[in-house]
């Protein structure tokens, strides 16, 4: 597996809470936003990063990302953008 299968967990969200400083959609923060964008960063630790993220987030939350994010792997786009798209 290359660096390249795991694909980012940005849904289209990208509204982050002031409090936690997590976004709405993913459930990331800023710094790990740019550690994802760096074409150096290992699988593991994007392994590693999605599992937090899936234990950050619960409720209604958990399951929009869970099956927004299973789309993106499979369409290349997350329900979102896809909405988007289809306007």
């Amino acid at each position: 597996m290359s660096n390249s299968d795991i694909v980012s967990p940005c849904i289209n969200v990208c509204k982050e809470d002031p409090i936690t400083g997590y976004c709405y959609g993913c459930g990331r923060t800023a710094e790990e936003k740019n550690i994802w964008r760096n074409e150096n960063t290992s699988i593991e630790w994007k392994t590693k990063n999605l599992s937090e993220i899936e234990q950050r987030l619960n409720g209604w939350q958990k399951t929009a990302f869970q099956e927004s994010y299973k789309n993106k792997q499979v369409s290349g786009n997350s329900l979102i953008k896809e909405r988007k798209l289809a306007q």
